[in-house]
């Protein structure tokens, strides 16, 4: 379809002198009808036309690119003129006129700086028209390289911008995880410090097992950054595929989390009678991300559910849990770093947390969803099984 062009088509619409352009090639050659087409080794599409012989082509509109001379431009990267097709030795019996219904056509190509062309600066009639002339020439090869010199100029502006909107969001992230950094260690380095002021005074053994948990919080607040910042250079994460019990990973992470909430209700119900290929500590880490969640924002009154199964093709893991839905302009950002599933206040953590398990999602060539109701939230994760292996008896 056109619409795959429509990024060049708008190219050569923000030149203010293509219409001059055409205008004066019809003028001085005499010819009624002149283009500037996209030119590839599959499509001929037109960007911009002068047409005063009714050929029927408008921007957007395709020709089959075999049939044209252009197709062999692209090739050769040399313009074709021809005076009068009738007796031009080369092309008088080339089918390409004939179809088209020109005696005259001139086509230079447009050239990038980089050498890559473009397309072609073209111009066709059914009257014979003196074209090969060095004045004619050189206006054709001086309009293409204008029209090159734009096409580049526009594209390093772009560039441009889009480097400088990166920047940008860079600055924002950076500024973003000072503060929320700053923010959530200050209370793990503040237990610290309040405990070695104890044990200055005598050993205890409580304080001891503060000081232990608050070092293990700031173990996995590093952690969490180093994930973050792995998936954000752009490298992924790494994984370690093993065949893994997913039953066992499942019943582990609930029994951490079980004896960090004792009081909270964790259902757990599975059916995941084959070996999967995934990563046990990443997996492992999704799961206790989103149940960490579920537990930290869901109704502390209400259970959370913990879902598994596999069929022929997936495996999906969810939990649910009851509450407040998530608000709508926050479900477009749920899986950005820095944020938190709820407007509810400020909740302990990076907001890192459904980000990395995204990220730890996609490097297992999986995803998730998520779907948030006032009966329930549910973040369901959907791996495809590339290799499954049947449980040792």
């Amino acid at each position: 379809m056109a619409s795959d062009f429509q990024a060049d088509i708008d190219a050569i619409d923000r030149i203010p002198a293509i219409p001059a352009i055409l205008e004066v090639i019809c003028r001085t050659t005499g010819m009624g009808f002149a283009a500037v087409a996209r030119v590839t080794e599959a499509r001929w599409i037109c960007c911009a036309v002068r047409d005063e012989i009714a050929f029927g082509l408008v921007p957007g509109g395709e020709l089959k690119v075999e049939t044209t001379i252009c197709n062999e431009i692209r090739q050769s990267l040399q313009a074709v003129v021809i005076n009068e097709v009738a007796r031009d030795d080369v092309f008088r019996g080339h089918p390409t006129p004939a179809q088209y219904g020109f005696q005259s056509y001139l086509s230079m190509p447009i050239l990038l700086p980089d050498g890559r062309m473009f397309g072609t600066l073209c111009a066709i009639d059914p009257r014979p028209a003196r074209l090969n002339t060095p004045a004619v020439l050189g206006m054709f090869r001086l309009f293409a390289e204008l029209i090159a010199f734009h096409l580049d100029a526009h594209a390093r502006v772009a560039l441009s911008e889009a480097r400088l909107t990166d920047e940008r969001k860079l600055a924002e992230l950076r500024e973003q995880f000072v503060a929320v950094l700053g923010h959530d260690l200050r209370n793990p380095l503040a237990s610290i410090a309040a405990g070695i002021q104890l044990l200055r005074k005598r050993p205890d053994p409580a304080v001891y097992a503060m000081m232990d948990s608050s070092v293990e919080r700031m173990s996995g607040l590093i952690d969490n950054v180093m994930d973050m910042a792995r998936g954000r250079l752009g490298g992924g994460l790494l994984l370690f595929r093993t065949p893994l019990q997913m039953a066992s990973v499942i019943s582990q992470v609930v029994s951490e989390l079980q004896s960090a909430f004792p009081e909270r209700l964790i259902d757990v119900s599975f059916v995941l009678p084959q070996a999967v290929e995934a990563d046990r500590g990443r997996i492992a880490q999704l799961l206790s991300n989103l149940l960490g969640n579920a537990l930290a924002y869901g109704d502390a009154d209400k259970p959370v559910h913990v879902r598994a199964a596999m069929d022929a093709t997936d495996l999906t893991l969810s939990v649910a849990n009851a509450g407040k839905p998530i608000p709508p302009d926050a479900m477009t950002r749920l899986f950005q770093p820095f944020t938190r599933g709820s407007a509810e206040g400020h909740k302990p953590g990076l907001g890192l947390g459904l980000y990395i398990a995204s990220e730890i999602a996609r490097a297992h060539d999986g995803r998730i969803d998520v779907a948030s109701t006032s009966e329930e939230t549910r973040f369901t994760f959907t791996m495809p099984l590339t290799e499954r292996k049947e449980l040792a008896a």
